[in-house]
């Protein structure tokens, strides 16, 4: 009641020494902020010089990072300062960051904080590749690697790949991200050539995943029917328990019933994602 009719008094005679939210010590603005998600840290940030100091505390941002970050970091920055504050971590986090010579990237969703993976087609080995008579890689701006590997026409499909990697514990969903047809641009419109699309509604593509240690494996097929846009096509969930060892994960992508040729497929990469992601990226 007594510092009630203070404020009322010091009110009332113009007085200057009202509380103001820049009068509250960094230390709690932090504590609070700690609680939020990224981009309403990056607000309340803009509100004054202490919610600005307070946004930067390491307190705010650790919860943001994966339990095993520095694991992470350790695999795709190495060049990044060790004395960095954990605000300038999670923001090179959440950039794609090349590893394995460029042909895979990782970062975190800026919205949950889960770690995300992408291997592109040079990152694959695909059955002959070097053969320009079936294969070729085509520049695009539709791949997070501005390539992607193109077939004309061939009787045997077959995509292998794996990516060891510290993911932090929890369940993964892997999938191919392809498209049948070749698309360009005319005129500044998007347009999508299927003129080598054939031979995928026979029999159906057959995607795989297993993990190095043999306890995990999951099958899928489907027929690959919509031309002209990307789609993601689920593969199957691996589970990660211990985060502190790395976790070797192969796939595989074939049609190999030699009746018929197929042709016209477009394949951009690879993606590895929290299963929580899987409503919005899968395919069936």
């Amino acid at each position: 009641m007594g510092t009630g009719v203070s404020l009322l008094a010091c009110e009332n005679e113009g007085c200057s020494s009202r509380p103001r939210l820049g009068d509250l010590p960094e230390d709690c603005v932090a504590l609070v902020l700690s609680y939020l998600d990224p981009p309403e840290i990056c607000k309340l940030a803009r509100v004054n010089r202490a919610f600005r100091g307070a946004s930067r505390a390491d307190l705010v941002w650790e919860p943001k990072l994966p339990s095993n970050y520095c694991s992470v970091m350790e695999k795709v920055c190495k060049d990044f300062p060790e004395t960095s504050g954990k605000k300038e971590i999670y923001a090179r986090l959440c950039q794609p960051n090349p590893f394995d010579g460029g042909t895979k990237k990782a970062w975190l969703d800026k919205g949950t904080g889960g770690v995300c993976l992408s291997i592109s087609s040079r990152g694959l080995a695909i059955t002959g590749i070097d053969d320009r008579r079936y294969w070729t890689y085509i520049p695009t701006e539709e791949s997070r690697f501005n390539t992607v590997a193109y077939v004309q026409q061939i009787w045997w499909l077959e995509v292998d790949g794996e990516v060891e990697f510290p993911f932090p514990a929890g369940t993964y969903s892997l999938f191919f991200r392809l498209q049948l047809g070749r698309a360009s641009k005319r005129l500044g419109r998007r347009i999508c050539n299927n003129e080598h699309v054939h031979g995928w509604d026979i029999k159906p593509v057959r995607f795989q995943l297993w993990t190095s240690d043999g306890h995990q494996h999951a099958t899928s097929q489907c027929f690959l029917d919509e031309r002209g846009r990307w789609i993601q096509y689920h593969a199957g969930d691996f589970v990660v328990d211990n985060s502190n060892v790395p976790t070797k994960i192969k796939f595989s992508m074939t049609q190999i019933d030699c009746t018929h040729t197929k042709g016209g497929l477009c394949v951009d990469s690879v993606l590895i994602y929290p299963r929580e992601y899987r409503e919005r990226l899968k395919h069936f």
